[in-house]
């Protein structure tokens, strides 16, 4: 599958995101960086359009995860749109349906800056989305709980060892 890309673009309040490819880890930092941007920021509308996206993984989905909650707790509408069969099944299968609205058709349009990925990430970067991901599909659903408690546990062992090596440094 194709390596994938990512398109953020935003303004007013209105934000929209392009997933084209396999969504993974690989292009999730760009996601969780706008996920702590509006943690910080009021907006009103966040379009997801998955209309050319081949399949995601869970940390992709957790940073996803992030951002519905977000939107949850400060009223905003976050749609998933354009979805196939294979994302929906995906998202439902971590207990995500309850976050999101799932539409077809047009996303939110916005002329204002786009940012690209295709990701490259430092190795704490890359791992501390990964454990954000992760914990936040545990919060979001307790069956996730049981699937992912492993997965952060070894995350959390891989960033204290990277925090140790850079400590020698």
């Amino acid at each position: 599958m194709q390596r994938a890309t990512l398109s953020i673009t935003g303004e007013g309040g209105v934000y929209a995101v392009k997933a084209s490819g396999r969504a993974t880890f690989e292009c999730a930092g760009p996601l969780r960086e706008l996920a702590k941007k509006l943690g910080e920021e009021q907006f009103t509308v966040l379009d997801v359009d998955l209309a050319e996206c081949q399949g995601m993984d869970s940390t992709f989905m957790g940073i996803l995860a992030m951002l519905g909650l977000r939107a949850r707790k400060i009223g905003a509408s976050m749609n998933i749109v354009n979805a196939n069969d294979l994302n929906r099944s995906l998202l439902y299968g971590l207990g995500l349906k309850k976050l999101f609205n799932y539409t077809q058709g047009a996303v939110a349009a916005s002329s204002a800056s786009a940012v690209a990925s295709s990701g490259e990430n430092s190795k704490m970067e890359s791992a501390q989305t990964v454990l954000d991901a992760h914990k936040t599909l545990m919060e979001v659903d307790d069956e996730n709980k049981k699937k992912f408690g492993a997965v952060v546990q070894m995350v959390q062992q891989d960033i204290d060892k990277l925090h140790q090596e850079e400590e020698k440094k």
